[in-house]
């Protein structure tokens, strides 16, 4: 993992594909959204969201020996959280109904019920999928 300089309004970090590397995101968010003022639920929302979408990039998105990136971002004086996973690997990026026994396949699902908004952008060569939390007028 690689820590890249932080900016009040951006950060970034870059994980290899392993395991750990989900884990990692999740303490990396919680530590940047400590140091923006956000928590309580929303902070969980986020958290889990990214959460979904680095596994996601992990199990599809990430080709062998390469990794993604997780960025964060809240402009100076926004109250939108964005975060963006960015990954090397192609294929389509679909939510699907998980059926009732299925051990996976939720995660786009909850992305969509927590986030306000969430899509796909291109990259060459991957994709970015991203969300976006817009906070109430308590910051959190």
């Amino acid at each position: 993992m690689i820590h890249e300089p932080e900016l009040s309004c951006c950060r970034e970090a870059f994980y290899r594909r392993e395991r750990r590397s989900v884990p990692a995101a999740r303490r990396f968010t919680t530590e940047a959204l400590d140091a923006w003022g956000i928590k309580g639920d929303r902070a969980g929302d986020i958290v889990l969201c990214v959460s979904e979408l680095a596994t996601n990039a992990l199990l599809h998105g990430v080709p062998p020996g390469r990794g993604f990136r997780l960025h964060l971002l809240r402009p100076e004086g926004s109250r939108v959280v964005r975060v963006e996973v960015h990954d090397s690997g192609g294929g389509e990026v679909r939510q699907r109904e998980a059926g009732r026994g299925d051990e996976s396949g939720r995660g786009l699902m909850l992305v969509a019920a927590l986030a306000d908004s969430w899509g796909v952008g291109e990259r060459s060569p991957g994709k970015i999928v991203w969300c976006e939390f817009h906070q109430g007028e308590g910051g959190g």
